[in-house]
């Protein structure tokens, strides 16, 4: 006779440990387990290689991330608006750049990158990738031009460009900080 109840009738009460472990939970326990012990195996691993003169783990922030190349003279700069412009919303920009292409953001090519605009900010961490927001606009579609409002008054403006993961290249390419008054 089988051990499964015939149609319409209800299932036989199970032990306590039988219906705790069923199958896929026993083999998600056993993989914990086995991945617990494989990470204490490679810390005392790691802890063995380490020479006993070797210096402690630095607090510090670590260094940064790897920065791709750019080439010689290469520059971005400002078709529109100019330094010292007094223009009205919304505000048309035009970005240029020599020595480079403009790639999208996640296309990794030799002396490429996509434009970010600085607004009312310093230069970022030249190791990390440039922040995204109010004060940095990424532009990782491409675009060489675009439309922005601002409150009205005195802002600052800058082009950086960054490689395809939005690090700054090394050196970097970046335009000179321009001056604009918003009607």
């Amino acid at each position: 006779m089988p051990d499964r109840p015939m149609p319409n009738q209800p299932m036989p009460e199970r032990p306590m440990s039988e219906r705790l472990l069923t199958p896929p939970l026993a083999t998600l326990v056993a993989g914990l387990v086995l991945l617990a012990a494989c990470a204490e195996q490679g810390e005392e691993q790691a802890a063995d290689a380490t020479p006993d003169n070797a210096a402690p783990a630095s607090s510090e922030a670590p260094a940064g991330l790897p920065r791709s190349a750019s080439p010689a003279g290469a520059r971005v700069f400002f078709v529109t608006p100019a330094d010292g412009d007094t223009v009205s919303n919304p505000i048309q920009l035009e970005f240029g750049i020599e020595g480079m292409r403009v790639v999208p953001a996640g296309v990794n090519e030799p002396d490429s990158g996509h434009h970010h605009l600085i607004i009312n900010a310093g230069m970022p961490d030249m190791s990390w990738p440039i922040p995204a927001n109010e004060h940095y606009i990424h532009y990782g579609d491409g675009s060489t031009s675009a439309e922005l409002t601002l409150e009205p008054g005195e802002h600052t403006l800058q082009l950086l460009l960054g490689d395809y993961l939005h690090i700054p290249h090394d050196p970097p390419v970046a335009s000179e900080v321009i001056r604009i008054t918003v009607e």
